[in-house]
């Protein structure tokens, strides 16, 4: 049974409509990570281009997470938000209580 020539032009043009749709999908997943891995370095203080390293194909990412797991990240550290508040008093000297005696 042969495939009809008219069928498989339809075929062949869904088959290259996906792959363009997937291509296009993976390189807006690309540019998202290296949105995120740019955001997360330039926080860190570390350089924002460091992220391009993702684009190394198998092992990119995980040089970029190495960088920012061992780096000293060189940030200010945030405010109190309530520093009015005070903190709790500490327990007594006797707490806990001592367990009674028996005679």
């Amino acid at each position: 049974m042969a495939i009809d020539p008219n069928q498989a032009n339809h075929m062949t043009g869904a088959i290259a409509g996906m792959m363009g749709v997937l291509v296009v999908f993976g390189l807006a997943i690309y540019a998202f990570t290296i949105f995120l891995f740019w955001r997360i370095l330039a926080k860190a203080g570390l350089p924002g281009p460091l992220s391009l390293l993702v684009l190394v194909p198998g092992i990119g990412w995980m040089i970029v997470l190495c960088i920012v797991a061992f780096s000293d990240w060189r940030v200010i550290p945030a405010p109190l938000l309530y520093s009015g508040l005070r903190p709790y008093p500490p327990p007594p000297a006797n707490f806990p209580p001592p367990p009674p005696t028996q005679l």
